[in-house]
């Protein structure tokens, strides 16, 4: 208290937006090692627990009158499958449990990184990274198995002209490496920039002259956050398929 005084009186932040993205052991200490339980580590479990309840729990009694949680995942499927199909092609269905498992995890997570005291695990680039290199690593490998050497024909802009084509093929190059880096960013921060918004109006709805005002303001900051979680799941989604058509498909 006599902290939070202190910073009041300087004209400092009482509340610190970022904090809330800070990895902490559950139970207790200091250090932080590959094995130690945290609660990102917590926040992960419990979104793969609550796909697990929704996807197979929650449609387990099948009937032609769906329940709202076989309601839900039979939308879930089908949103994904068409997805899929319409983007990447027929042949790329083979991968659907992959992209529809990748899905699920991600807007899951988004959900409950928006519940009170949850920890938003997507915001963290720990775990996008983790998640835009397996992508990167399965449509690579995908690519090469499937077609060769022929996979290099995505690199190669063969309807350019010939003085061309070099200079855009090492552009090609790049661009295919910079994938997993824009993948990962793109979703880490617009969860993290979301939520540290929340934070932000949530500490002004503490002074009592402004508190009307914040209070709407997180009413619509969370409404959109709420939007957000789906877009930026439906997007990492859709940029897989897109990367899973270029190795099924790499010519120009």
């Amino acid at each position: 208290m006599a902290s939070e005084a202190h910073g009041a009186e300087e004209g400092g932040l009482v509340f610190h937006p970022m904090d809330q993205f800070i990895v902490k052991p559950l139970f207790g200490g200091d250090t932080i090692q590959w094995y130690t339980v945290t609660n990102v580590t917590l926040w992960m479990a419990l979104a793969v627990v609550a796909v697990i309840a929704m996807m197979v729990i929650g449609t387990r009694r099948r009937a032609m009158v769906p329940s709202r949680s076989q309601s839900i995942g039979e939308l879930a499927y089908g949103f994904v499958y068409k997805m899929v199909e319409d983007v990447a092609g027929k042949d790329a269905i083979k991968f659907f449990p992959y992209i529809m498992t990748l899905f699920m995890f991600i807007v899951m997570a988004n959900f409950l990184g928006l519940l009170p005291m949850s920890f938003a695990t997507t915001s963290h680039f720990a775990v996008t990274v983790v998640l835009a290199l397996a992508v990167f690593l399965t449509v690579t490998i995908v690519g090469f198995v499937k077609n060769g050497a022929g996979f290099l024909g995505l690199f190669w802009v063969s309807s350019a002209p010939l003085a061309l084509r070099p200079i855009l093929a090492l552009i090609e190059v790049i661009s295919y490496f910079v994938r997993p880096v824009s993948h990962s960013i793109r979703l880490a921060g617009n969860i993290m920039a979301g939520h540290a918004v929340l934070k932000v109006f949530a500490g002004f709805a503490a002074i009592a002259v402004v508190s009307p005002l914040s209070v709407v303001a997180i009413t619509a900051m969370y409404g959109l956050e709420v939007l957000v979680a789906f877009i930026q799941a439906y997007v990492f989604t859709i940029l897989t398929c897109v990367y899973l058509k270029d190795a099924l498909h790499p010519s120009h």
